[in-house]
């Protein structure tokens, strides 16, 4: 554990990029049969020199396999439907797989009593790019496990809880109650007290807040400008942040990023209608507000309840999520969880919109990536495909299966895009974007079978990325395509 002061930042040291190549064969599914060559790249290219129509060129970080045949290849140059199967690293700590970077938890404390948790990975990689995680709404820093300890091994990586979640919930009651002395041998819940803290007068859990403390964790512990990932709520909050502060950001990636936040009207933007709200999440909560969160969260914070919404957004139910439920059940229990949840729900909107800060991104020429489950029951594909109407030139990739955490749910994937993504902005685009390993230029979209090993076994997963040219009739008609294919194989 490490605990930083406002004016404080890790310590650094140096580690060398690894640098690797993709493979371009003709009919060699079957070398890739065994995991053997997975983690083993310098013994997979001797292995497979002397086949014929092999070509060699540097793709990305590290190493990958593109198989495919002839016809496979004029048929992707011609409606990219018909994609190659690409092998891809697995997950560190896997069977046979490399030692995962170390993960560091800390705290920041930003001002008197806000004390935020985050955590980092990969610190000695002085020269290597930094990269920033947000987490989506309940969930905390630990939802990015799998990207710290992978992501660590090339990049400096950290991810922070938001003010209000995680770990970064008040130490103290920011309310106290009149009859205080009264309630000796009961439990308390923060929050619901009769008078607010001084230290928490103006406090709202609110977007712009969580804005803020972006702003202040890059500027006062990263000290550079970053690469922002965000899922869910916290898509929408990298990229609000990315409009605000374009000189702290060198690329922003949207996972399921949600489209809105917050409902009732910003007072900065509309005084006057925010002025007709009693309250807007500011603290002690109204006793009205208390008996109507002690009825919600009595139900939500149930462990029944949490089983049945992770349920819903992970598209593959065999994922693990046993340490995702435990740390939500965690936070759930701290007795300012209740007070904080009502204090979310009432925070008034951003000053600007989703699609409004996507237009300042735009003008000033913020790079956006798009990452996309396709079966998120929440984020709908729908929302994905309008941000992509608005930014043709933003590469997206729709991922399936996958549901609304795809970083969580296929890690192996994520962190394969987010690497090429990276590489392809470092390098000032000499290093083509992931999956676009065919030397003609994708205006439309192509398809790709994108395989790793977990746990021993083979997993494959389809990745569609959309070019600049990409329109909504262009998904239609991939998808009556692909299901006639399927209809036409499964006869057979």
């Amino acid at each position: 554990m490490e605990i930083l002061s406002y004016h404080s930042a890790p310590c650094c040291h140096v580690t060398n990029l690894r640098d690797g190549d993709v493979l371009k064969f003709s009919n060699l599914d079957h070398v890739f049969s065994n995991n053997h060559y997975q983690n083993r790249p310098s013994q997979s290219s001797n292995a497979l020199k002397g086949f014929r129509h092999a070509d060699l060129r540097v793709f990305s970080s590290y190493t990958s396999y593109v198989v495919d045949d002839d016809e496979s290849q004029r048929s992707i140059a011609k409606n990219g439907e018909r994609g190659t199967k690409v092998l891809i690293p697995g997950l560190p700590n896997d069977p046979n797989g490399d030692r995962g970077a170390p993960i560091t938890s800390c705290f920041w404390e930003w001002k008197p009593k806000f004390n935020v948790h985050y955590e980092k990975s990969g610190s000695e990689n002085v020269n290597s790019p930094p990269v920033l995680f947000l987490p989506g709404f309940g969930v905390g820093s630990f939802h990015y496990e799998k990207q710290l300890k992978d992501l660590g091994r090339d990049y400096r990586v950290w991810a922070v809880d938001f003010l209000g979640q995680g770990m970064s919930l008040p130490s103290e009651d920011p309310t106290q109650s009149k009859d205080a002395g009264n309630s000796e041998g009961e439990t308390s819940v923060w929050g619901f007290g009769d008078e607010t803290e001084p230290w928490a007068n103006e406090l709202v859990y609110s977007i712009d807040l969580w804005r803020d403390q972006v702003q202040y964790f890059i500027e006062e512990v990263i000290k550079e400008p970053v690469y922002i990932v965000g899922n869910s709520l916290g898509g929408y909050v990298a990229l609000y942040f990315a409009a605000s502060n374009p000189q702290l950001v060198k690329g922003v990636t949207l996972l399921n990023a949600t489209p809105f936040w917050g409902f009732l009207p910003n007072p900065i933007r509309s005084p006057r209608l925010a002025r007709m709200f009693p309250w807007a999440g500011t603290f002690p909560l109204p006793g009205n507000i208390r008996k109507l969160t002690e009825v919600v969260w009595q139900k939500i914070s149930d462990p029944g309840s949490i089983a049945e919404v992770l349920k819903q957004v992970y598209a593959d139910h065999t994922t693990k999520v046993d340490d995702v439920f435990s740390r939500i059940i965690k936070t759930a229990q701290h007795p300012a969880a209740a007070a904080s949840l009502a204090s979310i729900m009432f925070a008034p909107r951003g000053q600007l919109s989703f699609k409004e800060s996507l237009s300042r991104c735009q003008i000033n020429n913020v790079p956006i990536c798009l990452m996309y489950g396709k079966e998120d029951p929440w984020v709908t594909p729908l929302w994905g495909l309008q941000v992509k109407r608005q930014m043709p030139e933003a590469p997206y990739y729709e991922i399936s299966p996958a549901g609304h955490c795809p970083h969580d749910e296929v890690p192996e994937i994520v962190n394969y895009l987010l690497r090429g993504w990276i590489r392809n902005l470092d390098s000032q685009g000499s290093v083509e974007l992931p999956l676009l390993e065919t030397p003609e230029s994708v205006q439309y979209y192509i398809s790709r079978d994108l395989e790793f090993f977990r746990e021993g076994s083979k997993r494959s997963v389809k990745v569609r990325f959309f070019g600049s040219r990409f329109s909504l009739w262009n998904a239609v008609s991939s998808y009556i395509k692909t299901r006639f294919e399927d209809l036409r194989i499964n006869s057979k």
